[in-house]
């Protein structure tokens, strides 16, 4: 027996409107805007990474979607108006307040003008996956994606449809084991995000579109598998689907590129939920979308485009190191069985490939400014150095103190190698360990030490060493600490850059840099006689300066920008049927 279509009556009550805010004050916003993510500090780095192993080591153990099979699992109608329908996408968006509201503002526009087309609102607002950046938790949520959608949407509009969002869980929101998740997006009681209402029960979901279109998205937490509620589930939807259907495929992350440039095996489980639920029934994918990749990237192919838009928000992910071609599935996959395989071409990227490599070159400046914590750790590391190599240095005669200052230097030493191979392949990182990362990591390691013996005869030419004790020790954290953060982290910089272009450390690359600029997001078109088109939008730079609007319609958005926000096409429109 087939699954029952939910339609849900456009009339339903709106939530309780709150007061349009007069200043950005939090307690009239409701939520904190909050700065972007510093992803090199160190203590984000070590509580991200634990939580990474945690989820990554514990994941079976509290994965939820096993009891969502206790919820609703019924396929979701959006019937559009007079057959056709508007659908936005947008991915990795709950990053720093500015670039998120940036896209969300826009998002929330009745309408967008494109190359001269007027392209009205989507009916349908689909969330890629990291909808709040580094962890998922409450707050997290309400400050990076709840609150700054809410005030670029406070309420549905007075006539038209009611806007409908769904969200698919990326890894970022898995990090609590779906808690968070579920309570925002897959509530049924007060089921809204600002002026759009969330109809999912699950972190997975089917819709039926207009023109025997289909939405279908999965959960592969961290790309393990796709769980049996969750087959047993879109088994059931796909009895309605025929050899007229087309289907659009969203996933969490473009497993199509990571099969081919980190691991083989990551596109098994989408191959596998092609293969044995879709298939079957003579549908065909026409279209798969994903974010996870911080930029725009679309692989085309005989019969299916592979599109990856993860510009909601989070830093930008480089595009230069695409590869033009892909086989998807990769034929040296470890999967007894598969799909066959099937060219791709890389047909267009956003940013292009020069201005992408050109954006790297901006982590000398970026690394410093954007990671004063990571500055600090590396200004401490050195400091530590050359305190011990000093220490060695000013007392060669006294052999009680060289063995008293050998031990913690050949501590250090190892400290910094293992730091540096950890660095350049951390444990949380996808993909298996090569030559390329203990190379470059141990020559990295060993250039921080050469610094660090550099800075050392330097001091030693100072007057410094000679003060009484603490004056030199004091004098060495208040001057050389700072100054050798500063340098170190240059140093780092450099490696990375040089790291980067042999396929290393190419996330740290960016990471570090934080760009909020050149963002992205789809407005899908779904026309009455079948043809889905699809337009996307870049956005090369982000608003920084906001206005309040009190006084503006109960739908219109509480801050406007202060500067012009302009869009361009990211890639030409591109239709399918």
């Amino acid at each position: 027996m087939s699954p029952p279509v939910e339609r849900l009556p456009q009339s339903e009550a709106t939530p309780t409107r709150r007061p349009r805010p007069r200043t950005m004050n939090p307690i009239e916003l409701g939520f904190n805007p909050r700065p972007p993510v510093p992803w090199l500090g160190p203590l984000l780095l070590l509580s991200t990474g634990l939580r990474t192993l945690l989820a990554i080591l514990f994941g079976a153990y509290l994965d939820k979607r096993e009891l969502q099979n206790a919820l609703p699992g019924d396929v979701i109608e959006e019937p559009g108006t007079d057959g056709e329908l508007w659908l936005d996408y947008v991915a990795d968006l709950g990053d720093g307040f500015n670039s998120t509201y940036s896209i969300a503002y826009l998002l929330a526009q009745p309408e967008l003008e494109l190359d001269g087309r007027t392209l009205p609102r989507g009916q349908m607002l689909v969330m890629g996956g990291d909808q709040v950046y580094p962890t998922a938790s409450a707050p997290a949520y309400e400050d990076r994606c709840k609150g700054p959608y809410t005030a670029a949407l406070p309420c549905s509009p007075e006539s038209g449809p009611i806007p409908t969002l769904y969200a698919v869980p990326g890894n970022h929101d898995w990090y609590d084991g779906l808690t968070a998740f579920l309570r925002l997006f897959a509530r049924q009681r007060d089921a809204w995000l600002g002026g759009w209402r969330t109809k999912q029960s699950r972190s997975y979901f089917a819709v039926r579109l207009p023109a025997d279109w289909w939405l279908v998205a999965l959960d592969e937490q961290f790309g393990a598998y796709v769980d049996d509620p969750q087959l047993n589930y879109f088994e059931a939807a796909a009895r309605q689907f025929g050899p007229d259907s087309k289907i659009i495929l969203a996933t969490p992350e473009p497993s199509w590129v990571k099969a081919t440039t980190e691991h083989p095996d990551a596109y098994g489980a989408v191959d596998y939920f092609i293969r044995t639920i879709i298939a079957p029934t003579g549908a065909r994918v026409r279209l798969m979308l994903s974010g996870d990749l911080h930029h725009y990237a679309r692989y085309s192919g005989v019969d299916r485009e592979l599109v990856t838009c993860g510009g909601g928000g989070a830093y930008l992910y480089p595009t230069h190191q695409l590869p033009s071609e892909i086989t998807v599935p990769p034929t040296d996959t470890l999967a007894r069985r598969s799909s066959q395989s099937r060219p791709f071409r890389l047909a267009a990227t956003y940013p292009d490939a020069p201005t992408s490599r050109r954006l790297g070159w901006g982590i000398f400046g970026r690394l410093p400014t954007r990671n004063a914590g990571f500055t600090t750790l590396i200004g401490g590391l050195q400091t530590l150095l050359m305190l011990a190599m000093a220490g060695i240095a000013t007392q060669q005669r006294d052999e009680t103190g060289l063995r008293l200052f050998s031990i913690p230097l050949v501590s250090m030493l190892v400290l910094t190698l293992l730091g540096a191979a950890f660095f350049a392949k951390p444990p949380t990182a996808t993909g298996k360990r090569s030559w390329r990362h203990w190379i470059l990591g141990a020559g990295h390691g060993l250039a921080q030490i050469a610094l660090a013996a550099l800075g050392t005869w330097i001091w030693l030419l100072t007057p410094f060493p000679d003060w009484p004790w603490p004056l030199s020790l004091i004098v060495a954290l208040a001057i050389y600490w700072p100054v050798s953060g500063l340098v170190g982290s240059q140093l780092v910089a450099l490696y990375l850059l040089i790291a980067g272009r042999f396929g290393v450390n190419i996330n740290e690359l960016y990471a570090g840099q934080g760009i909020d600029d050149v963002k992205s997001f789809l407005r899908l078109h779904i026309a009455s006689d079948g043809a889905l088109t699809v337009y996307p939008f870049a956005v090369d730079r982000i608003c920084r300066e906001w206005r309040t609007n009190p006084t503006a319609p109960d739908d219109r958005p509480w801050l406007e920008p202060a500067q012009n926000l302009i869009y361009r096409p990211a890639d030409a429109p591109f239709t399918l049927r």
